[in-house]
């Protein structure tokens, strides 16, 4: 048997440029056919979910540009991504929400059994999240969890995580690390694990476990989750807030007008 091959980004026609990281623009039904398609074809790779503030976050950490804009996908997780690319002349995106790809990728893969692997969360929050999916979605596999402990692996401890992964035989593995350490985490494991897709969904294991409150929907739809989130959590996401949100509408606004051009590299 051939070894299967890396799913390279996408074309940079089938991408907008936000702030020099490629975003590719769709919905959900045109994602989960994309990972469908990998699982289908034994492909390997990887989904980055980005917000403004992984956005912003590259504009600091040009290594982790570089792992967003070789991801095989880099979806429109924030609102704010959403309305720029709109902008930019693809008014048909729409939001494509880590927790809710989550939830429509347990869904579609009911029918053809497709196995999934949490890896991530605190202590339990992995397990939790398995049971009440399985209770949401019944006949859901759920491959295997796995709740890493707070600081690096060493080698031998990733080639131990790689292996329990790989047995596990998952067709999905769902990453949830927060944001960069996941993006990093899929980067180093990718190339180490058989599993087709890695995807990256921070957050997701926290709202989908009944760990962190998750937004009303019509705050999520209008773009004022984070105004939510920082009213849950202010002493953690107020110094984020306060140093992304105004850097990223400035460089939105110059990149906008012409005034400032970013390359995908």
């Amino acid at each position: 048997m051939s070894e299967p091959s890396f799913a390279p980004p996408p074309p940079r026609a089938h991408r907008t440029n936000i702030l020099g990281v490629g975003v590719t623009h769709g919905d959900i039904p045109n994602a989960l056919a994309r990972i469908e398609g990998w699982v289908s074809s034994k492909a390997k790779a990887y989904v980055c979910v980005p917000d403004v503030h992984l956005i912003m976050q590259c504009q600091w950490d040009a290594g982790l540009r570089h792992i967003l804009n070789s991801a095989s996908m880099t979806v429109t997780d924030g609102m704010p991504l959403v309305w720029f690319c709109r902008l930019a002349g693809r008014p048909k995106t729409q939001r494509v929400y880590g927790p809710d790809l989550l939830l429509a990728a347990c869904e579609a893969g009911l029918a053809q059994g497709r196995r999934h692997f949490f890896y991530g969360g605190a202590d339990g929050v992995a397990e939790t999240l398995a049971e009440r999916l399985k209770a949401r979605y019944p006949g859901l596999q759920v491959a295997g969890t796995y709740c890493p402990p707070f600081r690096p692996l060493s080698a031998d401890e990733e080639m131990d995580v790689a292996a329990q992964i790989d047995a596990a035989a998952p067709d999905i593995v769902w990453v949830g690390l927060g944001a960069p350490k996941q993006e990093y985490w899929m980067q180093r494991f990718r190339g180490l694990l058989k599993a087709p897709v890695l995807i990256g969904v921070g957050a997701a294991f926290d709202f989908h476990s009944g760990a962190k409150p998750q937004a009303p929907k019509l705050m999520q739809s209008a773009g004022l989750e984070w105004v939510f989130r920082l009213a849950t959590e202010p002493k953690r996401l107020w110094p984020r807030y306060r140093k992304v949100i105004p850097a990223f509408l400035a460089g939105a606004v110059l990149q906008g007008l012409g005034l400032r051009t970013y390359v995908l590299d």
